[in-house]
């Protein structure tokens, strides 16, 4: 890029116009041609490159969000044990590392309850590294995207295994399974006080407003770009705080519908603000570019709830017949009830006990003495890209001997309802087990009123 057009890109910068937009060519030449439909700012992925901040505007904004994180920052425990006079480093940036992994596509409501359970059962990266992954997971129940706690257990026995001492730079922290750069830059920041960048979804959309970057945001350039701009703002002397600021302002003012203007303390350096107020046509929530969520796909599955009777008295000795999934793919390494994925298509109620007695003949060599099968009910579990719906029926077998299959590719085993009650289960799981649980109730309450 010449020193004409970098010219011309500080020209635009101080004072953007969304009339004309600059197309580069494949032969990277640049024409000029006046948008016939809603104006967008002049800024392509070819452009972005050349993004700054002027020095008066990295000061100004490190004052004015620092003055306003200190006086509006949400109360939070992490924050607490990072605000308080201990100086073990190390269990700082522990909380940390477990708070960002929790926060991870779950709110901060939720987190808070989370978290302060965790770090009561684990409170150090030591007393981690003992668990085992049944028990990460029972207590990761509920947070959704499993992986997560996989990957807490495996840093924290990385770390112990190399000495027991957290590592205390970003490019050491990056060497830690499962920790990656928005991690290693929140714990270096926050914990160690290391001048780093901090980049979620929060931070795209402010600094994208801030530059009236209309590139695709998740565009490996842009994402790149952002990360550049992020590092050029924070600040050096309270780089954790700096980084905190930016996403609660993300996350609490500057939120992707509805931004409260009024109150940033970065507004007179927002350029998606002075846009808006040049051409009606525009608003800040055209920043950043919108990008189309990839489509669900719907999917179907047969769940069934044995349950094999103890005694013939009744049904105080039962026991329920859970399977953990395999290691890789979708919830990894999680006990659920026995299910079998119907490719795709729904599938009447013949054609799912077919496949559900198919399953459990040739996978726990069960006798198929029913005492009852019944539909329990549906329910749709909604992934990142799936929606999942399932069929649930409660199957009750009598009495036998409960052997035990050699499969090297499939774990199982039998538990009692006091057991399966206090489990950590997955939600959808719990769904199933909560759905049977009331369809019992339901029944017996329907029963009393018949028998009297």
């Amino acid at each position: 890029m010449g020193p004409k057009t970098k010219q011309t890109m500080k020209k635009i910068l101080k004072n953007p116009t969304p009339a004309v937009e600059d197309v580069i060519t494949k032969s990277k030449k640049r024409t000029r041609k006046v948008s016939q439909s809603k104006p967008q700012p002049a800024f392509t992925i070819g452009d972005i490159e050349d993004f700054q901040f002027r020095e008066d505007e990295v000061k100004e904004i490190r004052a004015s969000l620092l003055k306003w994180y200190d006086a509006n920052r949400r109360d939070l425990p992490w924050r607490r044990i990072n605000d308080s006079d201990d100086d073990d480093r190390d269990r700082k940036a522990y909380a940390v590392w477990v708070s960002e992994i929790m926060l991870q596509q779950t709110r901060v409501q939720t987190v808070v309850n989370y978290f302060n359970r965790w770090m009561e059962k684990w409170p150090t990266v030591h007393h981690l590294a003992q668990a085992s992954i049944e028990e990460v997971n029972e207590m990761w129940a509920g947070l959704g995207y499993y992986r997560r706690a996989r990957f807490l257990l495996e840093g924290a026995k990385t770390i112990v295994e190399e000495g027991g001492q957290f590592p205390k730079s970003l490019k050491d922290l990056l060497k830690v399974p499962g920790i990656g750069e928005y991690t290693a830059g929140a714990i270096a920041s926050i914990a160690f006080k290391e001048a780093v960048p901090v980049v979620d979804g929060n931070v795209v959309r402010v600094i994208a407003r801030l530059r009236t970057i209309s590139a695709n945001p998740k565009d490996k350039e842009t994402v790149k770009t952002i990360w550049r701009l992020a590092g050029q703002l924070v600040d050096e002397d309270r780089p954790g705080d700096f980084n905190q600021g930016l996403m609660e302002l993300g996350a609490t003012l500057c939120k992707p519908l509805n931004p409260n203007c009024s109150t940033c303390p970065i507004s007179a350096q927002c350029g998606a603000l002075l846009v808006s107020k040049q051409n009606p046509s525009i608003v800040v929530t055209d920043y950043p570019t919108k990008v189309a969520k990839v489509k669900q796909r719907l999917d179907f599955s047969a769940i069934s709830v044995v349950e094999i009777l103890g005694s013939e008295e009744g049904r105080m000795n039962s026991k329920f017949l859970l399977v953990k999934r395999p290691e890789g793919g979708l919830l990894a390494g999680l006990w659920e009830f026995p299910s079998v994925s119907l490719n795709g298509e729904e599938a009447d109620v013949d054609a799912r006990r077919e496949a559900i007695d198919d399953f459990l003949k040739n996978s726990f060599g069960l006798n198929l003495d029913i005492v009852s099968r019944e539909e329990v009910g549906e329910y749709v579990h909604i992934f990142t890209h799936i929606r999942l719906k399932m069929y649930i029926e409660l199957l009750v077998l009598r009495s036998q001997e409960l052997r035990r299959k050699e499969k090297a590719d499939m774990s199982y085993k039998y538990v009692d309802m006091k057991t399966l009650g206090s489990m950590g289960l997955t939600t959808g799981v719990r769904k199933a087990y909560n759905m049977v649980q009331k369809f019992k109730q339901s029944r017996s309450s329907l029963l009393k009123t018949v028998s009297s």
